[in-house]
This record gives structure tokens, C-alpha cells and sequence, in this order.
């Protein structure tokens, strides 16, 4: 029988956090099911601080960024003095079960945490990295896309006027999804990331780059742009653009869109997503499911064990990159 759920956000916030709340709690409540949040990640499991979550809480969430429990790594979770403290923290206030929404470091968490507590764990995929296995798409990712493509375009117009290179680097950690999914929509000239890039190929890639640059000038192209993976070149877009310069003289700008890709208010995509995993999580539990992930595969809810769901086997779309690589760079077409 579970009648209290816990319930945080940890590791980096992602659009749609607030939605999994609303719905955790409006679903627990359906239930008769109380919820208690705990503030900032697993800090305030371990510390304590937490607040029961009523249907009044949740009443005008769903449109924010962020997260109403607030979010932040935790070093402790990673020492079994600090596992202790917060199974001890979820005996004291009768937790039955925890839910965290996050991602992979979260889930590791979650899974260390079965080592000193036998309460049920489910969790929910929140991380615009998209790098999550067991779910098309994780809740935050398709905001984060779409407000980069939103600040591309503007990007584009002042590329447009000056006839200027830009290169454009984007988060998603070691994943590339953001990077394909908004090169691809904003027709950006070149997309580089783990997926289409080999560590040793530098000095080709500037080559291949000044070359299809110069080209591209040439037949009366107006604007270049080239988005980049973060993590994919050795000192970043900065470099890259210093890199690029040296070697062919071409002049680049280089832009770090960076934590503007984790805020704003969640997409229509993101908050469904998030509201029907919130369902399923509380769902699942009175199913007397533990240990999974909440995950949507072709539209349908799926459950993945936590231990498969951190791998990051997933990839990025091979017809994205055929088709990037093969189709609409503009080297192909040469």
C-alpha cells in the first residue's frame, strides 16, 4: 500500500520539470496519495527540506521553466555516509516510494539509494540531452531545440547582412540530438558532431571547411553556418573559429548559445510528454513497478530498468545524418 510519494528534480533543469510535478501530484491525489517534494535535488533529501505538494501547489505550473523543487548536483550522493542520510530522511517522514526527474547522474542516484532503503523507485526522464535510452524523447528536449532554432534564425539575419560565418555550438553533453535536430532545421551549411567527426581529423575538417566556405562565397551564398557539438572540438567554438581562421584566413564569429537552451516556458510536445509520464510513474507504482524508468516509444508508454535506461546506446537518427551529411551540407552537392 503507498501512501506518501517522494518526489524531486535533480541535475540540470529542463523544460517541462514543473509539468511531471503537476501531473505526479494530480495523479497521486486521484489516488488519495499524498506527495512530499523535496527541495533542490538530492541535497534536500539528505537535508531534510521538503514540503508536502498539494493540487493547490500545482494549480499555474505548467507553463514554467525551471522547477518549483529548485535543482542542483550532489557529491554526497556519491559516499554512503550521504545514501544513508537520505534513505534515513525517507524512513523518518513514511516515504512508501520516490520518483526523481533527471537523468542519467539522478538515475545512478536512485539506484545507489536501493542499497539502503526498500522503498519503490521510479524515474522520469528530464534532461534536453536527449541521451536517455527507453524513450524517444526525454521531457526538455524538443523546448531546448526549438528555442535554439529560434535564436539560429535571428543569427541568420545578422549573418544574412554581413555575409558573415557563424559558428553556433550547442549543448546536449556527449549527445548529439540537439546538434542534428536544429542544424537540420535552421539548413544550416555544416553540422558537426560525434556523430559525423573522428578525433584526429582536425587539421581535414578545416581544410574541408575553408574549402566549402570559399565555395559557398563564391555562388553568391550570403550567410554560413555551422553548428557544432559542445565537448566535440578541442577548445570549443572559439577555437574552432581561431582554428578555421589560421589555416585559410576566412573570418569567423563564433556564438555559445549555452544555458539559454535549458529555460524558458515548455513547448506543447514537452508538457504533454511530461504530463503523460507523470501518470505512468505514479501508475506504474500501484502496479508495483520499481527500479524502472518512464519512458514513450511511437506514442506508447514504456518502462525501462534503470541500470538499461543510463547506458546511452541510443543514437542519433542515421536519416538524419545520411541525410545532413550526404544531401544538405553543402560539401555534397560538389
Amino acid at each position: 500500500m503507498i501512501k506518501r510519494i517522494g518526489i524531486l528534480t535533480s541535475g540540470g533543469d529542463a523544460p517541462g520539470m514543473n509539468a511531471a510535478i503537476r501531473s505526479v501530484v494530480l495523479s497521486a491525489s486521484h489516488f488519495d496519495i499524498e506527495v512530499l517534494g523535496f527541495y533542490h535535488g538530492y541535497n534536500g533529501l539528505i537535508a531534510d527540506n521538503s514540503k508536502i505538494i498539494t493540487s493547490e501547489d500545482v494549480d499555474s505550473i505548467i507553463q514554467l521553466g525551471g522547477t518549483i523543487l529548485k535543482s542542483a548536483r550532489c557529491a554526497q550522493m556519491l559516499e554512503e555516509t550521504g545514501l544513508i542520510q537520505a534513505a534515513t530522511t525517507l524512513l523518518k517522514n513514511k516515504v512508501d516510494a520516490l520518483i526523481v526527474i533527471g537523468g542519467d547522474g539522478s538515475f545512478n542516484g536512485l539506484l545507489s539509494l536501493q542499497q539502503h532503503w526498500s522503498g519503490k523507485i521510479i524515474g522520469i526522464p528530464g534532461t534536453i540531452d536527449n541521451d536517455l535510452d527507453g524513450t524517444d524523447h526525454t521531457i526538455g528536449f524538443s523546448t531546448a531545440v526549438n528555442t535554439a532554432l529560434d535564436a539560429i534564425d535571428k543569427i541568420r539575419d545578422t549573418a544574412d547582412a554581413f555575409e558573415r560565418v557563424f559558428i553556433i555550438e550547442l549543448m546536449g553533453r556527449h549527445s548529439g540530438h540537439i546538434t542534428f535536430n536544429v542544424g537540420i532545421a535552421c539548413a544550416a551549411e555544416q553540422v558537426l558532431s560525434f556523430e559525423n567527426f573522428t578525433k584526429g581529423s582536425e587539421q581535414q575538417t578545416l581544410q574541408d571547411l575553408a574549402k566549402d566556405i570559399k565555395a559557398a562565397k563564391a555562388n553568391h551564398h550570403h550567410s554560413y553556418i555551422i553548428v557544432v557539438a559542445e565537448h566535440l572540438w578541442q577548445g570549443g567554438v572559439n577555437k574552432l573559429a581561431e582554428d578555421l581562421s589560421k589555416v585559410s584566413n576566412i573570418d569567423c564569429t563564433a556564438c555559445v548559445l549555452g544555458y539559454i537552451q535549458r529555460g524558458g516556458s515548455p513547448d506543447a510536445k514537452d508538457r504533454i510528454t511530461a504530463t503523460k509520464m507523470g501518470v505512468a510513474a505514479v501508475q506504474g507504482l500501484l502496479d508495483g513497478k520499481s527500479g524502472y524508468m518512464v519512458g514513450e516509444q511511437n506514442n506508447s508508454i514504456a518502462y525501462l530498468p534503470l541500470n538499461l535506461a543510463v547506458k546511452h546506446t541510443k543514437t542519433v537518427s542515421d536519416s538524419l545524418v545520411r541525410a545532413q551529411d550526404n544531401i544538405l551540407a553543402l560539401t555534397a552537392k560538389r
